[in-house]
C-alpha cells in the first residue's frame, strides 16, 4: 500500500474511533478492579449483552439512535446490578481467585446462552442514518463512527465529572485509595462497590451498542475485545482509569496503522506484543498503578 498523507491521516481517524470504543470497556475493568479489587472475565459479554440491546432496541424505535442507545445503556446496568447482588456482593476485598471462577462460568453461561436463543449467525445493525458520511478532501468517515466516538468522548467527561465533582464518585474514589479510613467516615462499601459494577457496565453495554452498527453482531463478540482489555488495564496500571483510556487509544491507533500496511494476524497480536514489553520494563504499567486514579 502506496504511503500518502492523506491515507495515514484517515487511518489515523479510524484508529482513534476504535481506540475510544477499547477504552469504554477497559476504562470500566479498571473501575471495577480499582473499587472492588478483583477481575471480572464477564466484562466482555456485557459489551455484547449491549450490542445485541441495541440491535434490538432500533428497530422498536423506528431506527433512532439516541433513544435505542439510552435503553441498551440502561440494559446493561441493571444486568451488572444483578451481577453484583447475586455473585460479586458474596466475595471478599481482593479475592482473586473466586472471581476469577465466578466470572468465567457467569461468561460461558451468557454467551453459549445468547447463542443457543439467538444462534451464531451474525447480525447487521441498521440506524436512521445508514452508511452515511462526512467527507473531507479523500478522507471519508460513517456517521456511525462519528456519532460513536462523540457519544464516547461525552461519556468520558461525564465519567471524569461524576467521579471529581459529586459525593457519588467521591466515595468510589475514597474507598480505592484508603478502605479503612472511608469506612471510619461512614462510607459504605457495599453500596460504592455496587455503583461501580453498575457504572462499568453501563460503558461496557455503551462500547456494544456504539459497536452495533459498526460491525456484525454475534455472542462471541465480547471474546476478542475482553482480552485486549485486560491487556490495556495491564498497560496503563492497574485501576488507573487515566492509563487505561491512554493506553486504549493508543492502541487503536496502532492497530489501524498496523491494518492498513500488513496482514491482520498483526494488527490481533499487536496489544499482547506492546503488553509483553511494557511488562518487561515497567512491571506495574506506564502509569501508577492502584487507587481508581483517574488523572
Amino acid at each position: 500500500m502506496q504511503l500518502t498523507a492523506t491515507y495515514l491521516l484517515q487511518l489515523t481517524v479510524n484508529g482513534l474511533m476504535l481506540g475510544l470504543l477499547y477504552a469504554l470497556i477497559a476504562v470500566g475493568l479498571a473501575l471495577i478492579f480499582g473499587v472492588l479489587e478483583i477481575i471480572n472475565f464477564a466484562h466482555g459479554e456485557f459489551l455484547m449483552l449491549g450490542a445485541f440491546a441495541m440491535a434490538f432496541a432500533l428497530p422498536a424505535f423506528g431506527l433512532l439512535y439516541g433513544p435505542a442507545l439510552a435503553v441498551s445503556v440502561a440494559a446493561t446496568a441493571i444486568a451488572g446490578l444483578v451481577l453484583y447482588e447475586l455473585f460479586l456482593a458474596k466475595l471478599g476485598q481482593g479475592e482473586f481467585e473466586r472471581s476469577i471462577l465466578i466470572t468465567m462460568g457467569i461468561s460461558m453461561i451468557l454467551l453459549y446462552g445468547m447463542q443457543y436463543l439467538f444462534t451464531a449467525t451474525p447480525r447487521m445493525v441498521d440506524t436512521s442514518f445508514g452508511f452515511a458520511g462526512v467527507t473531507i478532501g479523500a478522507i471519508r468517515v460513517t456517521w456511525s463512527r462519528i456519532i460513536g466516538g462523540a457519544v464516547a468522548v461525552a461519556a468520558f467527561a461525564l465519567l471524569y465529572a461524576v467521579l471529581i465533582l459529586t459525593q457519588f464518585g467521591r466515595a468510589m474514589r475514597a474507598i480505592a485509595q484508603n478502605r479503612d479510613a472511608a469506612l471510619m467516615v461512614g462510607i459504605r462499601p457495599r453500596t460504592v462497590a455496587r455503583n461501580a459494577v453498575m457504572l462499568a457496565t453501563a460503558l461496557c453495554g455503551l462500547a456494544g451498542a456504539v459497536l452495533a452498527p459498526i460491525q456484525l453482531v454475534q455472542p462471541a463478540m465480547g471474546q476478542a475485545m475482553i482480552f485486549k482489555a485486560f491487556a490495556l488495564v495491564i498497560i496503563g496500571g492497574l485501576g488507573n482509569m487515566a492509563g487505561a483510556f491512554a493506553a486504549a487509544l493508543a492502541l487503536g491507533m496502532i492497530e489501524s496503522w498496523i491494518g492498513g500496511f500488513f496482514d491482520i494476524i498483526w494488527q490481533e497480536a499487536a496489544v499482547f506484543t506492546l503488553m509483553i514489553a511494557v511488562v518487561l520494563v515497567k512491571p506495574d504499567g506506564l502509569f501508577q498503578r492502584g487507587g481508581m486514579r483517574v488523572g
